[in-house]
């Protein structure tokens, strides 16, 4: 495999680096000239359809990250050029690792998955409109079948308003709006919900906990709840588009529901998170989850609401495993999450079976289907022999 830096001025507005990280001692899949040319090719092209400011980029191939690349300019204003190093806001991919953070307490046998949520909630707090023979699970928070609503709660960081403490805006907030299994809703609050479970269950607090059991083992070292000063100085500037067609900068924003996704990070850090979920479980030498338990995550666990995801991916073999899209292409498992929150864009995807993952953060406002056309087709590159 070879190693290099390629510096070239694409567009007025892109700056084009690419690394090929080195070969480990597990044998893995290599590009080769013509493979990246390749992918430099579907990056050029979903950033330009996309209109996406900077876009951060990492292939995983076993248990190896085996090529990253930054493009663009994290600040349009500064002329700050994109690189690995970048921290954009990974959104609701970190759903998923809150839910492999919650199944290890599974694991410990504090609950099983079609446990009823309310008996483990405590006191003071409950689920409103719940009908008692007929309870929400864990498994319904986790496949978006709860009943649960959406729900955000945007407050702008130097606003004058910060979110509520996650007990407080349960109190208030928690109901259920139909009754689990009656149709899919996306929803934040289940999520903010699953926080609450965690610390009941280990008396911790929420963050520390995920730091300790999940972003310290998989040295993610710059995955952040709350940016510190030298994260923040890395900080990729959110954008949206104006009525003109121009980049205009977004405010940043909080959020009631933040255990759902406002969490920073870099296209490194996320590429390590892959790497455990294609080698089930295991990140180096430490086991996070059981192998069993992510099989079952990549399941699809409901096949009354199977068909296509966001932005149709998927197609009609698409459906919830816990937390995680998956579908199938032929007799391959594939499983993908995105993140979006305004002025930000984040996508995972992996081939479970090839045990191949792509990674992608960026700038760019809803450029969900630009990000799952790139890592759809880079993973088909990756895979070529």
């Amino acid at each position: 495999m070879k190693t290099g830096t390629r510096i070239a001025l694409l567009l007025p507005l892109l700056l084009w680096t690419a690394v090929q990280a080195p070969a480990q001692d597990m044998p893995a899949a290599s590009l080769d000239d013509s493979q990246v040319g390749e992918i430099e090719s579907e990056i050029r092209r979903a950033m330009i359809a996309g209109n996406i400011p900077s876009m951060t980029v990492a292939l995983v191939s076993g248990e190896e990250v085996v090529w990253t690349g930054a493009y663009g300019y994290s600040n349009l204003w500064a002329r700050t050029p994109a690189v690995t190093s970048t921290v954009y806001l990974i959104g609701s991919t970190f759903k998923s690792m809150s839910t492999a953070v919650l199944l290890g307490l599974m694991e410990k046998g504090k609950f099983q998955l079609d446990d009823s949520v309310s008996q483990y909630l405590g006191e003071g707090i409950s689920i409103r409109g719940e009908d008692p023979g007929n309870p929400v699970t864990f498994r319904h928070l986790l496949t978006h079948v709860s009943g649960l609503p959406g729900d955000f709660g945007a407050h702008a960081v130097w606003g004058d308003t910060v979110p509520d403490s996650i007990e407080d805006y349960l109190k208030e907030k928690l109901r259920a709006e139909t009754p689990p299994l009656e149709k899919v809703v996306y929803s934040n609050m289940a999520y903010t919900l699953i926080a609450h479970l965690v610390e009941e269950m280990t008396g911790r607090d929420y963050r520390r906990y995920v730091q300790e059991r999940l972003f310290d083992p998989l040295e993610m070292k710059n995955t952040v709840f709350i940016p510190t000063p030298s994260v923040e100085e890395r900080l990729a500037i959110p954008y949206a588009l104006g009525d003109d067609g121009d980049h205009v900068p977004t405010p940043r924003l909080k959020a009631q529901v933040w255990p759902a996704g406002i969490v920073y990070g870099t296209v490194e850090d996320q590429a390590h998170w892959l790497i455990t979920v294609l080698n089930g479980g295991r990140y180096k030498d430490k086991r996070i989850l059981a192998e069993s338990t992510v099989e079952e995550s990549l399941r699809r666990q409901w096949d009354e609401f199977a068909g296509p995801m966001h932005e149709g991916w998927g197609g009609e073999t698409g459906g919830y495993g816990l937390t995680w899209w998956t579908s199938r292409q032929g007799d391959e498992r594939i499983f993908a999450h995105s993140g979006s929150v305004p002025g930000y864009t984040a996508f995972l995807q992996g081939n479970a079976d090839r045990r191949l993952g792509i990674a992608i953060l960026s700038n760019g406002h809803r450029s969900h289907r630009h990000l799952i056309a790139l890592s759809t087709r880079a993973l088909q590159i990756l895979a070529q022999e």
